[in-house]
C-alpha cells in the first residue's frame, strides 16, 4: 500500500465534508466527541468487544433500511454517556437537520461510550450532564480539533498510562483520503514494556507520536500488570474499558462496505493495543464515507481499507501521545513517563 502523505491536518477532517466537536467537564473528568458531516453520510459498525455500549447502532447494519446518519457520537461516561446523543440530536433538529417524516424531522445520531466513571473526577452530579455536552460538542464542531485529553478522551486510561482521543489522516496515491479518529480506554496497553515504545511504531509518519520507533525487544508474549487496574482498585470488570472508532474516506462507499471498512479497521486497533478485543473491553468501530457517486471496485476498496487500519493504530499511538496531565490523575501521561 503506497501513500503520499498525511493530510494536511493529520486530523479525520482531512476526509471531505466532515467535522469533530468536544465537549468535557474537566471536574468530573469526562466529554463527548461528536462527528457531523456537512450532510448526511453512510455509515455502519462492527463490534470485536465483548462488552459494548451503544445507541442506534442496530439501524447501520448492511441489511437494515437506513443508509445514512447525521452525526456519530464518541462518549465517556458509561451508560450515563449515551444521552450525549441526545444532546446531539436536539442541537441537530434545531438546525433543521435529520430524517423528514412529513413536518417533523428526525435527526439520526448512532453512539458510543467508554468507561470512565472511576478516573480520580468527581461523579456526584444530580442531573446527567452528558446531554449539554453533546450539544455543546455539536456547536463546538470544526475542520481544526485537539486530540489527547480532550472531548471522549478528557478521562480515558489504557493500562498502563493515560488514554486518549486520537486522530490521524493519510492521502492515498490516487487522492483518496483516508481518516481515523479514535477513544482509547483499553484495558491492553498501546505501549511495548518498558513504556517507552509504541505498539503501532511501524506505522508512525513523521513523528506524529514521538518517533521513538519500534522495541527492538522480542518475546512479549505476557502482558505486564495492568497499572489501570491497580489505580481503579478492582480487578477488570465488564464494561470498564473500551476503544471507540471511527474510520471515514471520502470516496464513494456502500453501507456494506462501511461495514468492511469497519470490520478492517479492527486489524489496525489489535496491532495498537495488546491485548484488544477482549471479554471485558467494548471494542467497536464505525465505518464512514462522505463520497457520492458509482461505489468503488474491490481492488480499489483493498487499498482504502488497508489505509483505514493503518490510520487507526496511528491515532491510538497519537491519543495516549497527546495526552496531559491533570490534577487528580490516576496515572500518569506517556509523555511525563518519558522525560
Amino acid at each position: 500500500m503506497a501513500a503520499v502523505s498525511k493530510g494536511p491536518r493529520n486530523l479525520i477532517t482531512d476526509v471531505a465534508g466532515l467535522r469533530v466537536g468536544n465537549a468535557q467537564d474537566d471536574d468530573i473528568k469526562t466529554g463527548t466527541t461528536v462527528l457531523v458531516g456537512d450532510t448526511p453520510f453512510t455509515a455502519s459498525v462492527h463490534v470485536m468487544g465483548g462488552a459494548p455500549g451503544t445507541k442506534e447502532t442496530d439501524l447501520l447494519a448492511p441489511d437494515k433500511t437506513v443508509e445514512q446518519v447525521d452525526a456519530l457520537v464518541l462518549s465517556g461516561g458509561s451508560a450515563f454517556g449515551l444521552d450525549a446523543c441526545s444532546g446531539v440530536m436536539d442541537g441537530l433538529r434545531a438546525m433543521g437537520r435529520g430524517f423528514q417524516l412529513g413536518a417533523i424531522n428526525i435527526p439520526i445520531v448512532p453512539g458510543a461510550i467508554v468507561f470512565d466513571l472511576i478516573n480520580g473526577g468527581a461523579k456526584n452530579w444530580d442531573e446527567n450532564p452528558y446531554r449539554a455536552l453533546g450539544r455543546q460538542a455539536l456547536q463546538n464542531a470544526s475542520e481544526q480539533f485537539a486530540t489527547g485529553t480532550v472531548g471522549a478522551g478528557t478521562g480515558a486510561m489504557a493500562a498502563m498510562q493515560k488514554g486518549g482521543l486520537g486522530s490521524t489522516s493519510m492521502v492515498l496515491t490516487d487522492g483518496t483520503t483516508v481518516g481515523a479518529l479514535v477513544v482509547v480506554n483499553a484495558l491492553g496497553s498501546v505501549t511495548t514494556p518498558g513504556d517507552k515504545h509504541f505498539w503501532a511504531a511501524p506505522f508512525e509518519m513523521d513523528g506524529e507520536f514521538g518517533g521513538a520507533g519500534p522495541d527492538m525487544k522480542t518475546g512479549h508474549v505476557s502482558p505486564e500488570p495492568s497499572r489501570k487496574e491497580q489505580a481503579m482498585m478492582l480487578q477488570a470488570t465488564e464494561g470498564a474499558n473500551t476503544t471507540i472508532a471511527i474510520v471515514a474516506t471520502d470516496a464513494p462507499l456502500t453501507k456494506t462496505q462501511c461495514h468492511r471498512l469497519a470490520v478492517t479497521a479492527h486489524d489496525g486497533m489489535a496491532r495498537a493495543i495488546v491485548p484488544s478485543h477482549t471479554p471485558l473491553d467494548g471494542d467497536l468501530v464505525f465505518g464512514v464515507s462522505t463520497g457520492e457517486g458509482t461505489p468503488i471496485d474491490p481492488t480499489q476498496f483493498r487499498m482504502i481499507a488497508a489505509a483505514g487500519a493503518v490510520c487507526l493504530s496511528r491515532a491510538i499511538a497519537r491519543g495516549v501521545y497527546d495526552a496531559t496531565k491533570a490534577p487528580g490523575d490516576l496515572l500518569a501521561t506517556y509523555q511525563d513517563m518519558n522525560r
